[in-house]
């Protein structure tokens, strides 16, 4: 075929299939764009999934008569005029070709009414046709309706999936923008039943329940409120405790400069900063808006707008993954305003067996056990303060049970903490100190080991010889493939040379840096933590309990071990009375 000019409406028809996947993306580009019109109420209903109807009403600045016909024609957007506009861009539209895609695939019209204006008027648009505009009865604001959606293109409408699975997706995007935006009530109706109705919040309280409305009360009790400003970026939103992890990554959302995407970088350095007190094979939880100049982000790097690419990656990674490594720092008794994870049965955790010593413990224990036994003797159960700020957050030791767990009383009821796994992260946290506080030291290898590698991985290790150098690593390029290990930290002189050296060639490729050798340093250091610790049914005086409470209370993440179990928990009176039926 010789080369032509492809008609209009076949364009149009050819980006709806970036655009517009399924339903959902319908709904998607849609509310952003009634969001970016400021709307502050948004109204969604859905039938049949989608498929036979989308209609999306909002309340923001709507659209002109002599703009509505022209919303509808490619490239045509009221959001960028420039390069410099594209380059900075503040809105989540921006292309111009959401509406005319849309309409390329199914029956569409706009009823709007701008602001200001004395009345409303009404497009439509079929197979790429778009009728002049009409007198129509609407308040201030736009609704668009979506009608059959791919009706004219089969092949694509036979890729959808049930009802239920479309109308799934939709739902989960509703929820995911009324993260982003809690100023705006969103509504959302499906075959004319109400699913969901969100007020606006307006304060911190009503943001908290907005959250315990679409990620569940168990999250908003167990999650911290975090806001850090550095180097202009800024980070807000909420995390959930180490000890209240999914075992999917389902429940984490990012926004940047109020755009949902998922990206690489920010799911590392989240990661990293989990990643001493996160149960193995687990994930955190959280809801993070992520705000910086728009000209340091580009917008323009995904077809549908999922994704963003950072001018400056390895400075939002470091800004984050601090931010919320500070936060964490405080999951101690009485270091935040929510309680350690609730006594339930769904949450189960099974520690993978390890190399622990049998026989007598360690002269570091007995020392640490000497080191208690001689602090000023806590006060017995009779001479407890009365006053609730004179007891301390984990209260004062009553009893051991079973050699394992230490039995305290505090204001609120009974406290129970697993000796072993608390000692255990107290041990870690001093021995991360004193590791942290010297100069790294690297240790030559005996015999340099030969690792093969993929021509770009070799290419990778000669631009990147000063950050192996930061790590510890000192690595020539040998042939290539191949790569030579002549140093290493003095610390991980046993560890696997070639798959430490691959893991961390991996990062710096994906994400440009790479927290691989703090990580098995960690391992290590968490190891000798774990030898080092109290064993059960070691046999304490009420003294030593208390000293290790009072430890405990002074130790940063001191709420979960080194491998994420939690450290304690409490049985408030009321619901001691519950057990025990008092009061009925």
């Amino acid at each position: 075929m010789p080369i032509q000019q492809l008609p209009s409406h076949l364009i149009n028809q050819i980006a709806a299939g970036e655009v517009v996947e399924r339903p959902a993306s319908v709904v998607k580009e849609l509310l952003e764009n009634s969001l970016d019109a400021g709307a502050r109420s948004v109204q969604v209903d859905i039938v049949a999934g989608g498929q036979k109807l989308i209609r999306i009403r909002d309340d923001g600045k709507g659209i002109a008569r002599e703009e509505l016909a022209l919303a509808l024609a490619r490239h045509a957007t009221s959001k960028i005029a420039s390069l410099d506009d594209l380059e900075a861009v503040a809105s989540l539209g921006f292309r111009g070709e959401a509406l005319p895609s849309i309409a390329s695939v199914a029956r569409l019209s706009i009823c709007s009414r701008a602001m200001g204006a004395d009345s409303s008027w009404r497009v439509e648009a079929d197979a790429g046709e778009i009728s002049a505009p009409a007198p129509a009865a609407h308040p201030e604001g736009t609704t668009v309706e979506v009608h059959d959606l791919f009706y004219n293109t089969p092949a694509r409408r036979r890729f959808l999936r049930t009802e239920r699975t479309e109308y799934g997706h939709i739902e989960k995007w509703v929820r995911r923008l009324a993260l982003s935006r809690p100023e705006v009530a969103f509504a959302l109706t499906h075959n004319r039943r109400a699913v969901l109705s969100l007020a606006a919040a307006s304060d911190e309280e009503q943001r908290r329940q907005r959250i315990a409305e679409i990620c569940g009360e168990k999250f908003a009790e167990q999650c911290i409120y975090i806001e850090r400003e550095a180097e202009g970026i800024a980070l807000s939103g909420w995390i959930g405790l180490p000890t209240f992890n999914r075992s999917q990554p389902d429940l984490q959302y990012w926004f940047v400069n109020g755009r949902s995407i998922s990206d690489k970088t920010l799911s590392h350095a989240v990661r990293h900063a989990y990643r001493d007190v996160l149960f193995h094979g687990r994930y955190p939880a959280y809801v993070l808006n992520l705000t910086l100049d728009p000209a340091a982000v580009d917008a323009n790097a995904h077809p549908a707008k999922h994704e963003v690419r950072f001018r400056d990656g390895r400075r939002v990674h470091g800004v984050v993954s601090q931010a919320i490594e500070v936060a964490l720092r405080d999951t101690r008794p009485g270091g935040s305003n929510v309680s350690p994870i609730p006594m339930t049965r769904d949450a189960v955790f099974n520690q993978g067996a390890m190399p622990l010593p049998s026989g007598p413990s360690s002269s570091a224990v007995r020392e640490t056990l000497a080191a208690y036994r001689s602090m000023a003797a806590a006060p017995q159960y009779a001479d407890i303060p009365q006053q609730a700020d004179d007891i301390p957050p984990l209260g004062f030791a009553v009893a051991q049970i079973a050699g394992v767990y230490i039995l305290a009383e505090n204001r609120d009821g009974m406290v129970i903490v697993d000796m072993h796994a608390a000692h255990e992260r107290i041990v870690y946290e001093k021995l991360k100190l004193g590791y942290e506080g010297r100069d790294l030291v690297r240790q030559p290898l005996l015999v340099p080991e030969v690792i093969n590698v993929s021509e770009n991985e070799a290419d990778l290790v000669e631009r990147s010889h000063t950050s192996l150098e930061n790590l510890g690593l000192v690595v020539d390029r040998s042939g290539p493939t191949s790569l030579t290990v002549r140093e290493l930290p003095a610390l991980l002189k046993n560890a696997d040379v070639e798959s430490m050296l691959r893991d961390v060639l991996a990062d710096l490729s994906e994400t440009g840096q790479s927290s691989r050798i703090d990580d098995v340093s960690d391992d290590y250091l968490a190891t000798m933590a774990c030898h080092h610790s109290i064993r059960a049914n070691r046999r304490l005086t009420i003294d030593e309990m208390n000293a290790l409470l009072r430890e405990m209370e002074q130790t940063e993440r001191a709420d979960q071990c080194n491998h994420g179990r939690p450290t304690w928990t409490t049985l408030t009176l009321a619901e001691l009375d519950r057990l025990f039926l008092r009061g009925r």
